[in-house]
Parts: structure tokens; C-alpha cells; sequence
């Protein structure tokens, strides 16, 4: 018989084997499924199928809302490169703003403070990057029914800030707009390629409709960022339109920060604080304390990769320091899907926002919901 001495070694190789064992399988479980996919927890199905008891589909299609001054319709776009409509919120009923514009191809509709409209997209659709990019313009549209879009002469980088209080807008530019601009060039091995913008500026104006034309009076630049590190997109005004929020895309595209500019000081502050995450604001909360942001945060254990693909919508405290998010929507806690584009009433009880597939491009929706905070 083994004495007590004996054994011990034995027993010690034993658990050592066992270890290794361990680790390798452990190994194998990492290649074959990677971090992502094991913290991967999404549900399977339809969220709208579930909704919050305060949430409510108010249109089976459509994108891009935007809730009118007095808080009592909601424009938004059928689709991308389509028509532009409006929903009154009491009586549910629709009415097209654009159908007797032919092949309308619009991109975003947004409430001027006066009731009015403003429109962003091409006057004809050639193909997506085309048509989004170098196309893409501003156009004034009266509220008058029978009215036609008319164009005012100005083209930007994706969509606009547009005053709540004034007639005040600010928008982006970038090469693809105005070629005349630097673009950054780099070496692959294979061949140059442009990886980005390396310049774009924040652009503030007034915007003129007291004549027969509308107009843009008093255009200037308010902000530049020279390299790839950040291109801009404006978004909110607030503060009585002293400051703004906008959005800087960093490189490659992934990834976003939440940016606000003091209009007088022209003092940039980075608000979201959050390096290698998504985080694009969106919709402003009356008093300018707080904005809607579509972030990625909640990958962290759900799984995926960062970018504009795997968003919700989280509620971000302009205080500077990056800390105070909190979660709004669940959508993306489901397979397949993401809540996007969302926009808060002027009297903060409600937000609009739409339904969306985390694979389609960036804006494309397939219905509006509300949330409403007061219930």
C-alpha cells in the first residue's frame, strides 16, 4: 500500500492535470465563441409586441420625428429619399406635406418656430452616398397647404439644429459637400483611400421669410474641427440659443461623442466623456439640462460591437462630466432591433422616436412610438 508521502505527489499531478485541462477548454470556448457572443443575453421576437405601459405606436411606418411647437403633431418622413408627413396627435389622422412634389426624395423634416417647415435631402435621388452626402440641402416649405418646398441655396453634412424659441438654424459642412475643403489621405499598401473628413465646420444662421424667397441671413462659422478626430453634425439649440449640442463622429465612423458649444464664448465641451463607445445626442429636454442620446453602452452585456448599429436611447445630464446616463428604451435588448432618432415635446412629457432594424442605415425606421413621461 501507497504511504500518506506517496500519494500526495499524485494527488497534486492529478489537480494539475485536471487545471490544464481546464484552461484549454477554456481556450477553445474563447476562439469558438468569443466574449461578445458568450455575454450575448438579446431576447428573441418583436419588442413592439411588448412595449412599457407608457409607450405607444402612433404610425406602422415612417422615420425622423419631429413634434411641433405647440406639442401637437409630429412630422416625420415616410421613408428615406421619400415624402415628408405630418400626424395630428389628437384625431391620429395623416396628412402628406410633399406629395405634390414629384419623386420626392426628402431625408428629414423639422418644425420651424413659426410652424413652418424646413427640409433636408436632395432634389432628385441618384444613389445613397450621392444623394445623402453631396447632395443633400436645405429647403423652406410653408404650412400652407398646397405649398411647394423651395430650396435655400445651402448644402450640409446630414441634418440641422433647428431654434425652438427663433428662427435660427445651424447645420455642418464638410468635403462631400464642398470639394474645395482638405480630405485626409491614407496609404493601405494597396492604394490611397480617403478614410474620412479632415475638416468640417459648425455653421449658425438666421433664417429670413419675411420676403417672397425665404433666405439665410447672417451665415457664419461657429466652430472647426481640421481632422478626422471629429466631424461634426449640429444638433439642439438651447439655453434661449446660446449654446448647442452637436455630435462629433470620430474616426472610421464607430464611434461618437456628445459635444456642446457656449455660442458666445465658442467654448467646446465634451459631455459624454465616454472614449471608444457610440454616443450621438439626439432631441434636447426643455431647459437644456439634459439631452436624448443613441448610445451603445448597453453592449457592455448584451454583446456586440460598438457603433451606431447596437443603440438605445439614454437620457445624458449636460453637466460636463460624462457620468449621469440613464437607459430610456429597451429595444435593443431584443435581436435584431434598436430604438433611434428620438425628440422631446417642449414641455417634457412626452418623446417621439422610431423602431428600427440595429442592420439598416443609420435613419431608417419602421414606425413612431411615444414615451410618455407623465404616466
Amino acid at each position: 500500500m501507497a504511504s500518506a508521502e506517496t500519494e500526495k505527489p499524485m494527488v497534486f499531478w492529478g489537480h494539475l492535470s485536471t487545471m490544464k485541462t481546464f484552461l484549454k477548454l477554456t481556450l477553445l470556448t474563447l476562439i469558438v465563441f468569443p466574449p461578445w457572443l458568450v455575454l450575448g443575453q438579446r431576447k428573441q421576437g418583436n419588442p413592439l409586441d411588448r412595449l412599457a405601459k407608457e409607450m405607444e405606436i402612433i404610425t406602422y411606418f415612417g422615420e425622423r420625428a419631429d413634434i411641433s411647437p405647440d406639442n401637437q403633431r409630429i412630422a416625420f418622413m415616410g421613408k428615406s429619399f421619400g415624402d415628408a408627413f405630418v400626424i395630428d396627435l389628437k384625431s391620429r389622422s395623416i396628412r402628406c406635406l410633399t406629395c405634390n412634389v414629384p419623386g420626392a426624395a426628402f431625408l428629414r423634416v423639422m418644425h420651424l418656430s413659426n410652424g413652418n417647415y424646413i427640409l433636408i435631402g436632395p432634389e432628385r435621388f441618384i444613389d445613397i452616398d450621392t444623394s445623402r452626402l453631396r447632395d443633400n440641402e436645405l429647403w423652406y416649405l410653408s404650412s400652407k397647404p398646397g405649398s411647394k418646398p423651395v430650396k435655400l441655396g445651402q448644402r450640409l453634412f446630414e441634418g440641422a439644429a433647428i431654434s425652438k424659441r427663433s428662427l435660427k438654424i445651424a447645420w455642418s459642412e464638410t468635403p462631400a459637400q464642398f470639394p474645395e475643403m482638405p480630405i485626409f489621405f491614407s496609404w493601405t499598401g494597396l492604394a490611397i483611400r480617403s478614410i474620412g473628413f479632415s475638416h468640417s465646420k459648425l455653421m449658425v444662421a438666421n433664417l429670413d421669410d419675411s420676403g417672397d424667397l425665404p433666405k439665410l441671413a447672417a451665415k457664419e462659422v461657429v466652430y472647426e474641427s481640421p481632422s478626422t478626430n471629429c466631424t461634426i453634425e449640429a444638433q439642439d439649440f438651447y439655453d434661449d440659443d446660446s449654446k448647442m449640442t452637436f455630435t462629433c463622429y470620430e474616426p472610421k465612423g464607430l464611434l461618437a461623442s456628445v459635444m456642446s458649444i457656449d455660442l458666445k464664448t465658442r467654448v467646446v465641451t465634451n459631455m459624454s466623456k465616454a472614449a471608444g463607445t457610440y454616443n450621438e445626442c439626439e432631441g434636447i429636454f426643455p431647459g437644456g439640462k439634459y439631452t436624448c442620446v443613441e448610445a451603445d453602452r448597453q453592449i457592455e452585456n448584451l454583446g456586440g460591437e460598438h457603433g451606431g448599429h447596437q443603440i438605445d436611447i439614454w437620457k445624458l445630464r449636460l453637466d460636463g462630466t460624462g457620468k449621469d446616463f440613464q437607459r430610456l428604451t429597451y429595444f435593443n435588448d431584443y435581436e435584431g432591433w434598436k430604438a433611434s432618432n428620438p425628440v422631446v415635446s417642449s414641455d417634457g412629457r412626452f418623446m417621439a422616436f422610431q423602431v428600427a432594424h440595429s442592420a439598416d442605415e443609420a435613419g431608417v425606421g419602421y414606425g413612431i412610438v411615444l414615451l410618455h413621461f407623465d404616466k
